[in-house]
């Protein structure tokens, strides 16, 4: 079972043939977070709590009692997830050394199924971010930066330049969880999507990303950002296993009233040989300013490739996209602050020892947890909220999310299926240029592409689609209809085999720990 292989086609299936133990797969991947460490991938590595899993379900295979194709499965958990007795900091001061009492939904659901919690990843502090640069354990970096194929394209900087700096960043603010899937060190992992926070580090990091419409899977013990956005997102390596996932967490939740009320029916993806019924709409908004030629030029020849092989491509219109985000900064940052309102030092995390009175010790607890970005955003969400800017601002706001969700409605309506869109302007930014802009302009620029999906509710995913110029990966998004994840996943699929994305070549990785590496069969992802 090589750590490149899919899970249901192959690892589920050495698993149950005893050709590899979950034990030997834990080990394999716990070696490799190790020798990836510099990838800064991982907050918490739980070594002692995911051997023990294994040997659970290594005990059930020999028992011929697995759980589930899942059972004995790698998987990581972006730190905003509540795990019980595993700490979630959301890369914050705010909650280090934070120890939730339960887990989230999703994680339940995976442990329920025998999966192998391994750790949980970076993020930006508390999800604001697209780069996964800001929180509070330092930087993501992207396993690509580490390829031969980056390698080889990059120019060499002048010796007197520092190395190290030469990196590229994951994207984010899931980039821990995206670089954790591209680097081999698990199979899957959850992420979360508020206005593009899986796809955008999926399409850096050269992995699938899907954010599920909205209400299909549980946001319970999703530490929460913008509660009328949010959705858990998982990201994997290939199409299949996202489906695979999304059968085993999808679902209504009692403890979260905004999922869906019918029960979910886990589905095997078809392989799609005729695409002529498909009608596949290019929304023509989406030719965004500071879109690079080369992925417009990716965007042109994937719409080529669906109408060659016969299915209708049509342009279309989605008038209110570009109001899409001034009307995501209201709306976004006025939730931030009515949620960000729990943190106040008194019942959990970090409380400042300022005891002159409680109003000044909630404020230095405050000033001392938060970071510029998530106060920032605090300052402006309760700014929009004042009773005199409410109307103006708020109201405003989610008139016009309705008028961009009804964009969408009346696409479909139209006959189309599926939209084909950029998921990002460009390739991953090296790190020294990426920070030199701020988090709010620079969220701004990365989630044009994104965010808009969000607003709607509609589910989306990154396919893997090329590699740029600089030997970094590029991916192209699809948008379905409501709650038509089958169809959207099937497309995708057929999209992810015409593409043939190449796999990274971790050299810097072997270089690391040759021993772990050297018995990896080159495997194509399925």
């Amino acid at each position: 079972a090589d750590p490149k292989d899919a899970l249901r086609s192959q690892v589920s299936a050495a698993l149950k043939e005893g050709r590899v133990t979950p034990t030997e797969l834990c080990q394999r991947c716990l070696a490799l977070i190790k020798s990836t460490k510099f990838l800064n991938a991982y907050i918490t590595v739980t070594e002692e709590t995911a051997l023990k899993q294994a040997e659970e379900s290594e005990e059930r295979y020999k028992r011929g009692q697995p759980l589930g194709i899942l059972d004995g499965i790698p998987i990581a958990v972006k730190d905003n997830f509540s795990t019980a007795g595993i700490e979630t900091t959301c890369a914050s001061n705010m909650l280090k050394g934070y120890i939730s009492p339960y887990n989230a939904t999703v994680v339940q659901k995976l442990l329920d199924q025998g999966a192998v919690l391994l750790g949980k990843t970076n993020l930006d502090e508390f999800a604001m971010g697209s780069g996964s640069t800001d929180g509070v354990f330092g930087p993501v970096r992207n396993p690509w930066s580490y390829s031969k194929q980056y390698k080889e394209k990059s120019v060499p900087k002048s010796h007197s330049e520092d190395k190290e700096s030469d990196w590229v960043i994951s994207g984010g603010s899931s980039g821990g969880s995206a670089a954790a899937v591209s680097s081999f060190t698990c199979f899957a992992a959850l992420g979360s999507d508020t206005g593009g926070s899986t796809r955008n580090p999926a399409a850096h990091c050269g992995v699938v990303g899907l954010k599920p419409t909205y209400g299909l899977i549980s946001r319970h013990g999703l530490i929460p950002l913008v509660n009328s956005m949010d959705v858990p997102g998982i990201l994997t390596r290939c199409v299949d296993d996202a489906a695979v996932l999304l059968g085993s967490l999808a679902g209504h939740d009692p403890k979260d009233s905004t999922t869906v009320q019918d029960d979910f029916k886990p589905f095997e993806l078809p392989n799609l040989t005729d695409v002529s019924k498909l009608s596949i709409g290019i929304p023509k908004e989406y030719h965004a300013p500071g879109l690079s030629s080369e992925i417009l030029a990716l965007w042109s020849k994937a719409a080529d490739l669906f109408k060659n092989a016969g299915a209708k491509v049509v342009e279309v219109s989605l008038p209110h996209t570009r109001y899409s985000i001034v009307c995501y900064h209201v709306l976004c940052t006025a939730e931030v602050a009515s949620n960000m309102a729990r943190f106040d030092g008194l019942e959990y995390g970090h409380r400042s020892d300022v005891k002159d009175s409680t109003e000044s010790m909630y404020a230095a607890t405050r000033r001392e947890g938060f970071n510029d970005v998530v106060r920032g955003r605090i300052l402006s969400g309760n700014y929009f909220l004042l009773k005199q800017n409410y109307e103006k601002y708020f109201v405003k706001a989610q008139k016009v999310r309705r008028l961009i969700a009804n964009d969408f409605v009346k696409v479909f309506r139209s006959g189309v299926d599926i939209l084909l869109t950029p998921t990002t302007l460009s390739d991953a930014a090296p790190y020294t240029e990426f920070i030199q802009e701020d988090n709010r302009t620079r969220s701004a620029q990365d989630d044009i592409l994104t965010q808009a999906a969000n607003m709607a509710g509609l589910p989306a995913i990154n396919v893997p689609t090329a590699l740029s110029e600089r030997g970094l990966p590029v991916g192209l998004q699809f948008i379905g209809r409501s709650f038509q994840e089958k169809q959207l996943l099937t497309v995708a699929k057929w999209f992810e085999k015409q593409v043939q994305f190449p796999e990274i070549q971790l050299e810097e990785v072997k270089r690391h720990d040759s021993g772990v590496f050297q018995h990896q069969k080159s495997a194509s992802f399925s």
